[in-house]
């Protein structure tokens, strides 16, 4: 009778939930959007279907937002100039517990809930990794009840839309809010004053202290949108905070009363360039100086924007970096160091060594990068002109730097040149690596060697004077969307297996293990990556016209178009494998589907180039009946968050295969061992944690590992002997220089080739070829053996439990920030805690 009762009450509260979503949708398409079912389009339906959404998330941001008001905890506040969120419909609806809800709803009025998060297009507010794990660590921060806040730029247009013309990738603008944005809600109340341009002004007070007036500025507003952030399982709702540029008048009115209203609304224009675009071109002069307003601009409406929300519940602002936690994500927004000196100096007129020390004890940098030419530097002229002021405090902070330097490393020039914060070349510039250290209390790297390469070589100098700031927080990914949401196949068959904790607890996956001797699961995960892979090539025939064989193996690189990530080295592997068939066509070789994706930035010839060349050598492949569907070359253009939801589920292999000691971690490479593919890779980034975890034998490593290429470089490295040597290596170079895949020009890759013969081949794709092409021939080997393939596949997602960006952020929290997770309770009343916030 008690069974009957309870099942009897879920089915009237599953009932009445399924009520109030259609009523909730039905009312904002029609009074939110002025449609009925007869004059709504597609996208109303899922601007309806997101208002509906946003709806079951806003008391629980309110109730969150008010338990931080009340309780006064610690807080963490994140700081990066991009968040790659993609879609945000069916992460709340998976984050909220609500999606099987919706999916009945939606289909009980007639409508396929798929369909409709279909329209939703990705927020252009990222382009690549440290977007993407920024986003992955709010949504982290939420579930897990830690206290905190996203704060970037909406940009206007996102990085671009990548179009493939003629093979040639062509930018079109990213116009990602054309439509409404049914996520975020502007906050007109919060305001906040930047000042770019004018002077200082030195004058004294009555005590002869000195006083600095920042005078005749440009002034620019910085207005907040916020999103919400929902945790999964949990009551929590963080808030993601971006500012838009806008003018401080609409116009000037002496110019329009004179008739020029051009010249009246000019200033107004240009001030809200200022977050129009997501990393505007920096090749010429004027996109530089854009970029770096817009590090400033988002730098000092954060901090103004979290010392008015301290100020609230704190007079003594010695108290900030007991309830104020600031993460740089990378050096972008590093200017907030000499904002922060400037505001508790100028503002609050405290002394230098208390405003120091707040500074530092309240800041922490991770660096993403030990590539120099990621490793930002400013030119002193742009601070003369932009930020005249935060030059004096930089000259400042370096002088004293300086002479604790002196102090512990007496008559080591070299060290000064090396760790002093401007850089004195023909072009004197501000470094902001060394900036950031300098003003934080932590540098953590993002994997264990690129951690050890940061303290033993990059920032060698400032480890030996500060070796207790320097920590490692390997990179992670959020199972959320990367598995539960992306994957809903292999997702279900793990929960039918080992239960649904994974889903907070990464680490319960090693449960699978003894699992890869259960031959019907074996065939259930086996049957899930082919429905997976027969989606991909759906997408495959519809936006590329490609055939592809879902028995073939899928073998994927995904991510940004760069040298050192060596998509050249992949695209020499298939210059390879046709030249074999070519010279054999009744080899027997493993059939291969080799799938590319990625952006290469506008300004960036020889990426742009590489892309190119992967189109051509498709073409040529693709076009060969003697090859058939044995080898197919596919580029899926424009690669962002929801393409890539697409491809990781369904990938066999996963190329991770930078020259060692060039990625600082990756998080592709744990996305794909989540959803079931094997990697093929270096010793580099989080690799080698990654075949810590699941295993040697269980993914295929080759090349030199990072001491190994730094011995070589240091030996002399001459990739000619790599070529003359290798005759397959030869043959595949000259078919590229020679024009055979450009036979109406021929000498359209000959830089490429150049690049690798002629200037040094700088992350040596020659010297590892041979090592790479014996790995393929291993991962064709196993690759016939389709049920040993899949349990080391099930072992790879079983082992993949430490890279789950939970477990980064629990290490951020315990040992960086010093904040205590929260637990929110519901508040019945009405609440008022946005006005509170």
């Amino acid at each position: 009778m008690n069974d009957e009762l309870l099942n009897a009450t879920a089915e009237s509260a599953e009932l009445d939930m399924m009520m109030l979503i259609i009523k909730s949708f039905l009312e904002h398409l029609e009074y939110t959007l002025g449609k009925d079912k007869y004059s709504a389009t597609r996208h109303d339906l899922f601007n309806a279907l997101a208002y509906a959404v946003r709806d079951r998330m806003v008391e629980r941001w309110l109730d969150t937002q008010q338990a931080y008001y009340n309780d006064d905890p610690k807080r963490v506040y994140y700081l990066s100039m991009e968040f790659l969120m993609g879609r945000t419909l069916e992460n709340s609806l998976v984050n909220l517990g609500l999606l099987d809800n919706f999916r009945e709803a939606m289909n009980s009025l007639g409508y396929d809930l798929d369909d409709i998060m279909n329209q939703e297009q990705d927020a252009g507010l990222g382009n690549g990794g440290l977007g993407r794990l920024a986003a992955c660590f709010l949504d982290s921060m939420a579930t897990m009840g830690i206290p905190a806040y996203g704060y970037g730029i909406r940009y206007e247009y996102g990085i671009f839309r990548q179009n493939i013309v003629d093979g040639a990738q062509v930018e079109i603008p990213d116009n990602w809010l054309r439509y409404r944005n049914p996520w975020e809600m502007d906050r007109q109340e919060h305001l906040h004053v930047i000042k770019f341009n004018g002077r200082v002004v030195e004058r004294k007070d009555g005590e002869a202290n000195s006083i600095f007036d920042w005078i005749d500025t440009d002034d620019v507003m910085a207005m907040a949108y916020d999103t919400p952030i929902p945790g999964y399982g949990t009551n929590t709702v963080n808030t993601m905070r971006l500012w838009t540029a806008k003018s401080t008048r609409e116009f000037d009115l002496t110019f329009f009363n004179e008739g020029n209203y051009i010249r009246a609304v000019e200033k107004k224009m240009m001030t809200e360039n200022i977050s129009k675009v997501l990393y505007p071109a920096d090749h010429v002069p004027e996109g530089k100086e854009l970029r770096f307003k817009q590090e400033y601009f988002l730098a000092s409406a954060t901090l103004h924007d979290v010392i008015y929300r301290f100020r609230k519940m704190h007079d003594d602002l010695r108290l900030l970096p007991d309830k104020v936690a600031i993460q740089l994500n990378d050096t972008h927004p590093a200017l907030a160091i000499p904002e922060m000196m400037r505001l508790l100096l100028d503002h609050f007129r405290l002394d230098w060594q208390t405003a120091w020390d707040i500074t530092t004890r309240t800041f922490a940098y991770t660096n993403h990068t030990i590539l120099p030419e990621a490793l930002e530097k400013w030119p002193i002229w742009f601070f003369e002109q932009i930020l005249p002021r935060h030059l004096q405090l930089i000259y400042e902070i370096n002088d004293r730097f300086l002479a604790e330097v002196r102090s512990r490393f007496p008559g080591d020039i070299g060290k000064l040149e090396r760790m002093s914060l401007i850089e004195e070349h023909w072009e004197r510039k501000v470094r902001m690596a060394n900036l950031a250290i300098v003003g934080s209390h932590s540098v953590n790297g993002v994997a264990a060697l690129h951690t050890e390469i940061l303290k033993e070589s990059v920032f060698r100098d400032f480890y030996e004077m500060y070796p207790e700031r320097f920590n490692n927080k390997t990179n992670g990914i959020t199972q959320r969307r990367w598995l539960k949401g992306a994957n809903p196949g292999q997702a279900a068959l793990i929960g039918k297996a080992i239960g649904e904790g994974w889903v907070t607890d990464l680490y319960q996956l090693q449960q699978l293990r003894p699992l890869i001797d259960d031959p019907a699961f074996v065939a259930e995960w086996r049957e899930v990556k082919r429905q997976n892979k027969q989606r991909l090539a759906e997408y495959i025939r519809k936006h590329n016209c490609i055939e592809v064989n879902i028995d073939s193996m899928f073998d994927c690189q995904v991510k940004r178009i760069h040298e050192y990530k060596r998509q050249l080295l992949n695209i020499l592997h298939v210059i390879t494998l046709y030249n074999r068939i070519k010279e054999n066509p009744a080899v027997d070789q493993v059939p291969r589907t080799i799938i590319f994706s990625g952006k290469a930035a506008p300004a960036y010839y020889l990426a742009k180039l590489i892309v190119r060349l992967i189109n051509a050598v498709g073409e040529t492949v693709n076009g060969d009946p003697a090859v058939g569907d044995r080898l197919k070359v596919v580029f899926l253009a424009n690669y962002g968050v929801s393409l890539a939801e697409k491809i990781f589920p369904a990938a066999d292999l996963s190329e991770q295969i930078s020259t060692a000691g060039t990625e600082a971690s990756g998080t592709g490479n744990m996305k794909f061992a989540l959803n079931g593919a094997l990697t093929i890779g270096t010793l580099d980034g989080a690799n080698i944690e990654i075949m810590e975890e699941v295993g040697r034998e269980n993914i295929f490593i080759f090349g030199m590992n990072a001491g190994e290429v730094e011995e070589l470089r240091r030996k002399g490295y001459v990739p000619r002997d790599y070529y003359n040597r290798n005759a397959e290596l030869k043959k595949g170079l000259n078919m590229i220089a020679e024009g055979t895949f450009s036979p109406t020009n021929r000498e359209l890759f000959r830089p490429i080739v150049d690049t690798l013969l002629n200037q040094g081949d700088y992350y040596m794709l020659l010297a590892d070829y041979a090592s790479y092409i014996a790995c393929q021939e291993e991962v064709s080997a196993l690759y016939l053996n389709q049920d040993e393939w899949a349990r080391r596949a099930i072992l790879n997602c079983a082992g993949i439990g430490k890279f789950s960006s939970d477990r980064t952020i629990a290490d951020y929290a315990r040992e960086i920030w010093g904040v205590e997770r929260m637990e929110i309770h519901p508040v019945l009343e009405y609440r008022q805690s946005a006005a509170a916030e």
